[in-house]
Formats: structure tokens, sequence, C-alpha cells
């Protein structure tokens, strides 16, 4: 929601590649991070087969969260390889971050 209480839509996209373990694990965390929030954010997933595919997205290792088409978990860590990625969490290194993880982190967004 927005400073007058209205919902804000914003796209969320879960970048991945063929295989990824953690992919489901990190769709469900978005998805219970936008209805704990109650955002009107549909959440879709795209996946990357080609280094092309990823060296033209903004694609951080599978999965990579975008919001708006910018990486929800930023880091120096872009990539065109087809190639997993790890998250710290309070568990140690995880292919997804948690669902606690992603809400914090959408609550930071700037207008949010």
């Amino acid at each position: 929601m927005d400073e007058a209480g209205e919902n804000v839509c914003m796209n969320i996209e879960v970048l991945h590649i063929d295989g990824c373990p953690s992919t489901d694990i990190a769709v469900a965390g978005v998805r219970e991070a936008v209805a704990s929030l109650g955002l009107d954010a549909p959440v879709a997933t795209r996946l990357l087969r080609t280094p092309e595919d990823a060296a033209a997205a903004a694609f951080a290792g599978s999965p990579t969260i975008l919001v708006d088409g910018e990486d929800l978990f930023p880091s120096d860590g872009r990539t065109g390889r087809l190639a997993c990625r790890v998250y710290p969490t309070d568990a140690g290194l995880r292919g997804a971050p948690t669902a606690d993880q992603i809400t914090a982190a959408l609550r930071q967004l700037p207008g949010r």
C-alpha cells in the first residue's frame, strides 16, 4: 500500500534456469510475502534458456527476484551464465531467500 493506504501494483518476476531446485521455494516465498503485505502483485516466472537470455536480463543467478525490473536483493553478481544463486539466511546460505526476507525487502522499496 502507498502512503494513502491504496494498493500499489508492481510487477514481480522470478527469473530461473531449467531444473533449478530453488525456483518453487522462491516463488512460494514471494507469493507468501505478497499476500502478507496485501499487495496487488501477480508473480510471474521466466525461464532463461540460454546465456544470451541471462545476459539480456537483470539476472544474478537462479532464482533472481525482480520487482519492476530491479533485483529485490541487489548484488554485484549479475551474470550471463546459467548459474545458481545463493542467499544468506539466518540458517546459512540457501538457494532462495526466506518469505520473511522477501517481505522485509518489499517493505523497504521506495513508495511502498
